[in-house]
């Protein structure tokens, strides 16, 4: 399970730092806020509805892992072949929702100097949302065939290759122009067509067979829809949860939004690794229930769950021994720091509950169930925790400390609903 976790886990954390690297490059900019301020913007409008694309396609680790555990390579390339159909499919759909989103960043109150940045940033960027589902396809397939260690390399060479572009089209060295932020985002378009071609090259040398069934793309596309979708949903709940809360903090002082800003940062850095758990629970599982090895699968689920949990402990205690010191390598506002401190503290404590719902999540994906995630984030996030934490916020004056309050408690909830239901699948199986 290690094997195949920790490449995963940093596959999850190099698919992240791109946007990373392009804020921080963009930063060297003249006029450095603005510039800032439009990569930040223009990647949470793409991200918001690329991720969901990303998450129709993990019905895939369902249907291709099932199929090599049962010996069936055939099923496993046209389930391939099923995820090119829905990715051409929800490319349009996807793409036409980042561009129809551009107006409303002038409604939430984004300044004129950052919105026109960040919408020539996403009018580059979402050439790259294709490329970014072909990567997910592949990669899924790889994860069944438990070749996960390219995807590492893939993603960490990809990154290389965008810091690369960002210096030379950010800046215009090497005769190439000064396109600035937009430079950037070109950048990222040229990455994530290197990553695409990588993998490839990397499927058809392990599988020189995987796409012989290409032309079939929508016959099995029912079948990843009912499985990709619910996944995606979840995604979307979770992913819309965190940023209602950002938008909440948005309300009170700049001090809170910056505090919020920071642990939301240092919290989705630690969530990276429990997510590439995952992965390895879906993969990992999926092939045992495709072998008839009920026992197998079983011990595959717990296995991750206790590799998250494990690490989940250590993140904790970074963040309980340590808050200070993540603070002032964001910022040296006293003000900021302090508050970010106490919200540090109740990222710690959900941080164990973070990881046993994200490897439930994956595990029970495996098994081919993608609903009862979802149920339980709608319920969890929107229904209890987003409420809970806005009357704090307002009603009894905790301000930002109760939102997170509130997502503490949503995430307690999921974390051992979703565990609970884990156990319940493996007793009656």
């Amino acid at each position: 399970m290690l094997g195949i976790a920790v490449p995963l886990a940093l596959a999850e954390l190099g698919w992240m730092s791109m946007g990373v690297v392009d804020t921080i490059m963009v930063g060297r900019l003249p006029a450095s806020a603005v510039a800032i301020g439009a990569a930040s913007v223009g990647n949470a409008l793409f991200y918001v509805f690329a991720i969901f694309g990303l998450g129709l396609m993990s019905g895939l680790d369902t249907l291709a892992s099932q199929a090599i555990g049962a010996g069936d390579q055939t099923r496993a390339r046209r389930a391939v072949a099923s995820g090119f159909g829905l990715a051409l499919c929800a490319t349009p759909v996807l793409a036409a929702c980042i561009l129809g989103g551009a107006p409303v960043l002038a409604l939430i109150g984004v300044t004129e100097p950052v919105r026109t940045e960040a919408i020539s940033f996403v009018h580059a960027l979402v050439w790259s949302l294709p490329l970014l589902l072909v990567y997910s396809i592949l990669r899924r397939y790889l994860q069944a065939l438990h070749h996960v260690r390219p995807i590492t390399f893939a993603l960490i060479t990809a990154n290389a290759v965008n810091a690369f572009g960002n210096w030379l089209l950010i800046f215009g060295h090497w005769g190439f122009p000064a396109l600035g932020v937009r430079g950037s985002a070109i950048s990222t378009v040229f990455a994530r067509i290197y990553l695409a071609g990588l993998l490839v090259i990397v499927v058809l040398r392990k599988d020189p067979a995987a796409f012989t069934y290409i032309r079939e793309l929508f016959q099995d596309i029912g079948k990843l829809l009912r499985l990709g979708l619910p996944a995606a949903a979840t995604i979307g709940l979770e992913v819309g949860v965190f940023n209602a809360s950002t938008a909440i903090a948005g309300t009170l002082d700049p001090v809170s939004l910056a505090a919020h800003t920071i642990a939301l940062n240092a919290a989705s850095v630690t969530y990276m690794v429990p997510l590439g758990i995952a992965s390895a629970a879906a993969v990992s599982v999926g092939r045992a229930v495709g072998a008839g090895d009920r026992h197998g699968a079983a011990r595959a689920g717990w296995h991750a769950l206790g590799i998250g949990v494990a690490y989940e402990i250590i993140s904790a205690l970074c963040f309980l021994l340590f808050p200070r010191q993540i603070a002032e390598a964001y910022t040296a506002d006293p003000g900021v720091i302090e508050l970010s401190v106490s919200l540090l503290f109740v990222a710690a404590i959900f941080q164990l509950f973070d990881g046993l719902q994200t490897v439930a999540t994956g595990a029970l994906r495996g098994l081919g169930n993608t609903r009862t995630p979802m149920v339980w984030n709608l319920l969890g996030y929107w229904v209890i925790g987003l409420p809970v934490g806005y009357w704090l916020c307002f009603s009894r004056n905790w301000g930002v400390i109760g939102i997170w309050d509130g997502l503490c408690l949503a995430l307690v909830l999921i974390g051992l609903g979703l565990t609970a239901i884990w156990r319940k699948a493996n007793h009656t199986t």
